[in-house]
C-alpha cells in the first residue's frame, strides 16, 4: 500500500503554484516595447528634421530607444511573472532583439550592421531587459 506521505503534499502544492506564462502575454509585452519604440523613433525624426541632428547624436538616440523599450518590457514581464524576473526580463529583451533582426533581414534583405554593433546590441536589449525585470 501507498501511504501519502507529507513531502509528496508539498510537491504537489508547489507544482499547483506554477505560473502558465500565456504566449497572449508575452506578445501584449512585446507590443508595447515596439509601441514605445515607435514613438520614440518618431520623436527622434522630428527632432532631426528640425535640428538637423549629426549621425553621431541619432545613433545614440537610437541605442537608448533600444534600452527604454528593453527596460520596459523587463519591468513589465517582471510584474506580470512574480518570479524570476530578471529571466524573462532577459527573455523579453532577447525577443525583442530577435524581431529587430528578423525586420532587418526582411526589408533589408540581410543583415546589414557589422558584427560588434550586432553582439552590442544583443547585449543592450537583454541587459536592459535584465535590469527592467530585477527593478519591477
Amino acid at each position: 500500500m501507498e501511504r501519502n506521505h507529507p513531502r509528496k503534499k508539498q510537491v504537489q502544492a508547489q507544482g499547483e503554484k506554477k505560473l502558465r506564462v500565456s504566449p497572449l502575454t508575452i506578445l501584449k509585452i512585446l507590443l508595447a516595447m515596439y509601441l514605445v519604440t515607435g514613438v520614440l523613433l518618431l520623436a527622434l525624426s522630428a527632432m532631426l528634421y528640425k535640428m538637423q541632428l549629426s549621425e553621431t547624436v541619432v545613433s545614440v538616440g537610437i541605442v537608448v530607444i533600444y534600452v527604454l523599450s528593453g527596460f520596459l518590457g523587463g519591468f513589465l514581464s517582471g510584474k506580470v511573472m512574480k518570479t524570476r524576473r530578471f529571466f524573462w526580463g532577459m527573455v523579453m529583451g532577447g525577443a525583442y532583439f530577435l524581431i529587430l533582426v528578423l525586420g532587418s533581414i526582411l526589408f533589408q534583405k540581410g543583415i546589414n550592421m557589422e558584427l560588434s554593433r550586432f553582439f552590442t546590441t544583443l547585449i543592450l536589449c537583454t541587459a536592459s531587459g535584465m535590469i527592467g525585470g530585477m527593478v519591477s
